[in-house]
């Protein structure tokens, strides 16, 4: 993100919180492809749904939000909640069938990573997202998903392991 671009959001951020309804809307604007990857990686075929509701809860809590630094990191504790709430709600801790994958010596390997996603919990998921797509410390993921840093270790363990498990497949 430029400068400016924090500046943009800064602006519509302050604006939104004054009331100012087309700032609101440019500010939800402006979150929603972050609020999407998120959430897809998490809800996956339910991302939208948890993408909505994260931008209902951003909408009615900006208000409380003071520092426009925290802007992101907000939004994303948010979106991680949510998109697990819904995968849950959802019924996604449901495994997928596999689908085939071609073998690595075929030169045909086309491995969708949601496809192996689809087969991690959304509790697994939602760690993954934190530290590999995020690039959240342990410690930071622990605050966003409200766990103790060991849990949080150990979950991410046995993300990477079903992973590793589910794309060899």
């Amino acid at each position: 993100m430029t400068e400016d671009d924090a500046e943009e959001l800064d602006r519509l951020l302050r604006a939104a919180q004054r009331g100012d309804t087309m700032a609101m809307n440019d500010l939800l604007d402006a979150l929603s492809p972050y609020v999407a990857r998120i959430c897809g990686a998490i809800a996956l075929q339910h991302g939208p749904d948890a993408a909505q509701e994260t931008l209902v809860a951003v909408f009615r809590n900006l208000r409380g939000l003071r520092e426009s630094a925290a802007l992101h990191g907000w939004v994303r504790s948010i979106a991680v909640r949510e998109a697990v709430r819904v995968a849950r709600r959802q019924g996604r801790h449901e495994h997928a069938a596999p689908a085939e994958i071609p073998a690595r010596d075929t030169g045909e390997l086309r491995v969708d990573v949601r496809d192996t996603l689809e087969r991690l919990s959304p509790e697994h998921r939602a760690v993954l997202v934190l530290r590999d797509l995020e690039g959240l410390d342990e410690q930071q993921a622990a605050a966003v998903l409200r766990l103790p840093q060991g849990t949080v270790k150990s979950r991410l363990h046995r993300a990477r392991a079903s992973f590793r498990k589910a794309w060899e497949r």
